[in-house]
């Protein structure tokens, strides 16, 4: 009992770490950039796509699926279906923000970065439109969905609280 309590409570963590970050993006770091040049957008973009591959974010990005799982299999093997369907419900809005975030954001990341040096593009204009309203775009509907899959767990932990 003590693990499965653990293992769900760490998803929903995990959960809220990931919806935080879009949310976060999409009401403070994006709208803060948005005020800047080509050239210090295209940089500090570049800048936090190199920055966010570490240890801590692929803790939260990927631990929040992985313990979402293992939550799920862990409740319906101890007979807690309806937490079990409401978790299998979080994973697979959660499913959905990784989905949009390797088909759609990451490669815009990459277009970005290939793009090189921002001291030597030549129309940083034209990269950052190319980018830049997209990103936003999907960044919203990863927050909407994370924070969606959030409160769906949530609410799997009242379940189980209830029964």
């Amino acid at each position: 009992m003590l693990f499965r309590n653990v293992t769900l409570i760490a998803a929903t963590a995990a959960t809220g770490l990931a919806a935080g970050l879009y949310y976060t993006f999409a009401c403070a770091v994006m709208p803060g950039l948005r005020q800047v040049d080509d050239r210090t957008f295209v940089d500090a973009m570049q800048r936090i796509n190199v920055a966010i591959l570490n240890g801590w974010f692929a803790l939260s990005f990927a631990g929040a699926l992985i313990l979402t799982v293992l939550a799920g299999i862990l409740e319906w093997r101890a007979g807690e279906r309806s937490a079990a369907l409401w978790i299998a419900v979080a994973a697979a809005i959660y499913v959905t923000t990784l989905l949009i975030t390797f088909v759609l954001n990451v490669p815009l990341n990459n277009q970005l970065n290939d793009a090189g040096d921002p001291a030597r593009i030549a129309d940083l204009a034209a990269v950052r439109a190319d980018f830049e309203a997209s990103w936003v775009r999907w960044n919203i509907v990863r927050a909407v969905l994370a924070t969606a899959s959030l409160a769906t767990l949530a609410y799997a932990l009242l379940r189980r609280a209830e029964s």
